[in-house]
This record gives structure tokens, C-alpha cells and sequence, in this order.
């Protein structure tokens, strides 16, 4: 079993996503301490993709700027190991199923599980072909993690009753990005899922501000934060663990 219940065991989650090696996996590193120092319940560490077809243009910024600055899949494995001298919340990647394709399925999650990466999101991965992936991540105790939005309407039951590690609910349509408001009725999309699953649910996709991060943590076990993130490191780059982490405080205050 993973450790992904642990984010949720002592109140409401907060989950910052950050891009691996986004000025350079130093400042990562540094970014990623910061944040678990000022109250982060798991992290979301992405791993680049040329083609982020789920991401708006300051993650898909962020994206480019790791690529371009040389970090590979296996310099990103050595980080993890790295980081898990120190760093003992969950860990999950969030990438693509072209990157885990390429690599070689296998390789890539027995990886994880021996790096210490508890979850796996892939949201360019459709729930009904998940099977390409799921015995090999239940073979080496890594959860992958699936995505339910606003349009999964009546396949919100199917997909909640094989959730494990955590649900990631997808506030609003269309890519990830800040937005001013979110008007998705997240409280029945959990509700459907609370009605046909027990594992956590945490709301992502457009939370910028730790008023919007508190609404939807009320409304269900957590909120997910990245592209606010992503730009806090865009603005300060390798001297942006400290305005993260002060952000980061920010919205664990908000949600406890």
C-alpha cells in the first residue's frame, strides 16, 4: 500500500503540483522543501512533456524551460532519490502516457517504487485504458491515480468505485490555469463519488487565491495548486523557494 492516505489523515490536504528541474532541480529541490516546511500534505512532481496537452501556457512554460535546461527522465529519478533522504510526505508524478510509453512501463513504475513515489496521475490516459498500466503499478505498489471532471457525468460511479490513492476532481473545463472563479457544482461531483467510493477526493484546476483553496476544501478532502505555483517560480526563478513557501503557508493557513 501506498502512503497517499497519510495526506489525508489529519484534516483537509493541500497538494502543490511543481515541475521538476523548472528553472533547475536544485531550485526543485529547494522549492519542494519549502513547500513540505510550511504544511504540504503530498506533492505533485511533474515530469516534463514536449506536448502537455492537458496544461495552459504557464505549465506548459514551465515545461519548456526544464526540456530546454537538459532535465531527463532519469536525472529526475536521481532527484527523487535525492529528495527522499529528507522529504518523507507522498510523492506522485504527474506526467504522460507517452513519457511512461517510452521509457518502458515496467521500468518506469518499478522506478518509482524503488525512488519512493507513491501515485501516478496520467490525465491524457482514459479511464478504460488504464488496464495498459494498472497491473504493473499494483505489482510494485504504486497507485495510479485517476482524474474525474465535470463532464465524466455517468461515469463518475465507475471510475470512483476503482479509485485508489486519491481522486484528483477537475474543477473546471478545459486546461489547467488560474481562473477568478470557479462555477462548477463541485459539491454534487463529490457527492457522486463519496455515494460509490471511500478514497479521498481532492479539487484541482484553476485554484489561485486561499479563499477559492478553502471552498473546495470544505467541499471535499483537499485542493490541488499549480499553475499559481508555476508562476511564483517563473517570476523568481532560482530565488523562488521562499515566495512559494510563504504561498504554500498561505493556503495550508486557509484550509486549517
Amino acid at each position: 500500500m501506498s502512503k497517499i492516505a497519510n495526506a489525508f489523515a489529519n484534516g483537509k490536504a493541500f497538494i502543490p503540483f511543481i515541475t521538476c528541474g523548472d528553472p533547475d532541480l536544485e531550485t526543485t529541490g529547494k522549492i519542494v522543501r519549502a513547500a513540505v516546511a510550511n504544511g504540504a500534505s503530498l506533492i505533485e512532481l511533474g515530469i516534463p512533456f514536449s506536448d502537455p496537452t492537458a496544461e495552459g501556457p504557464v505549465i506548459q512554460g514551465a515545461n519548456l524551460r526544464a526540456l530546454t535546461g537538459g532535465v531527463t527522465t532519469d536525472l529526475i529519478f536521481d532527484f527523487v532519490r535525492d529528495l527522499r533522504k529528507d522529504v518523507t510526505i507522498p510523492l506522485v508524478f504527474m506526467t504522460y502516457a507517452n513519457v511512461v510509453f517510452s521509457y518502458g512501463a515496467e521500468k518506469f513504475i518499478a522506478t518509482c517504487q524503488e525512488i519512493g513515489i507513491d501515485g501516478l496521475i496520467l490525465p491524457d490516459l482514459p479511464f478504460e485504458e488504464k488496464g495498459e498500466f494498472l497491473d504493473i503499478c499494483h505489482a510494485h505498489d504504486v497507485d495510479l491515480i485517476s482524474m474525474i471532471a465535470p463532464t465524466s457525468e455517468d461515469r463518475i460511479a465507475m471510475i470512483a468505485k476503482e479509485a485508489e490513492g486519491f481522486l484528483y476532481i477537475v474543477s473546471s473545463l478545459g486546461v489547467t490555469g488560474t481562473r477568478s472563479e470557479i462555477k462548477t457544482d463541485i459539491g454534487s461531483l463529490v457527492e457522486a463519488v463519496r455515494a460509490n467510493s471511500k478514497v479521498p477526493c481532492a479539487v484541482g484546476f484553476g485554484i489561485s487565491e486561499p479563499s477559492q483553496a478553502k471552498k473546495m476544501a470544505d467541499l471535499s478532502d483537499g485542493a490541488i495548486v499549480g499553475s499559481a505555483i508555476v508562476k511564483i517560480i517563473a517570476k523568481y526563478g532560482k530565488d523562488a523557494a521562499e515566495p512559494v513557501g510563504a504561498f504554500v503557508k498561505s493556503m495550508t493557513d486557509a484550509l486549517r
